[in-house]
């Protein structure tokens, strides 16, 4: 847990505040999006575990008038102007696809263009423990993505570093034609996340 004191002394705590971000992950998706550049003017894009609110506000920004942001979270997300709002726990993959399948499809859609995901599991203190379940949401996250993106759709999760990591980069590098992994300085330093970003989404599996 962050300590008060620490929060005072974080430059992207405090731009949050000063710019109106619900969270300072806000930066980390900016500095994602300036290295990798997934989001496009008029895009589509699901995010995953979006509570309280702050990549959402960003990718909002990204996709302008044209897009649509759809957030998800099986927390209370108040209400971002422009973004639809979805409860729902995405690690009830099944209920998750079909609740979003049925909002694209009020809006004439039947895909997205890009799924993002910066979901954290509550941390125990227990590094092994919390790397596990971290990896159980980037692969819900992954699932989700693999049913709702269009051919060359483009995709970011957050997981924590440890010894199933290279699983689930394996699993993204099998559905994407470029992927790469990608600390943003908004990290903190001691934190072990670290985002997987994959370009370029197939539709069947690579062999």
């Amino acid at each position: 847990m962050v300590k008060r004191a620490e929060l005072k002394r974080d430059r992207f705590y405090k731009s949050a505040k000063e710019e109106g971000y619900r969270s300072r992950s806000a930066y980390k998706l900016m500095q994602i999006e300036d290295r990798f550049k997934l989001i496009n003017g008029g895009n589509v894009v699901i995010d995953l575990g979006a509570a309280p609110g702050g990549w959402s506000q960003v990718a909002k920004e990204l996709v302008g008038d044209k897009g649509q942001v759809i957030s998800v979270d099986l927390q209370h997300i108040e209400k971002i102007e422009r973004v639809i709002i979805i409860k729902s726990d995405i690690t009830d993959e099944e209920t998750a696809i079909k609740t979003i399948k049925e909002t694209l499809f009020l809006k004439g859609r039947d895909t997205v263009d890009v799924v993002i995901s910066d979901l954290s599991p509550n941390l125990s203190g227990n590094r092994d423990y919390d790397h596990f379940c971290s990896l159980e949401l980037s692969k819900s996250a992954l699932n989700i993505a693999v049913s709702l993106l269009r051919v060359d759709g483009n995709f970011v999760a957050k997981i924590f570093q440890g010894d199933c990591y290279n699983q689930f980069y394996s699993a993204v590098k099998e559905r994407f034609r470029n992927v790469r992994a990608y600390s943003p300085k908004a990290s903190r330093k001691r934190s072990a996340e670290v985002y997987v970003i994959g370009k370029g989404f197939r539709k069947s599996v690579q062999q």
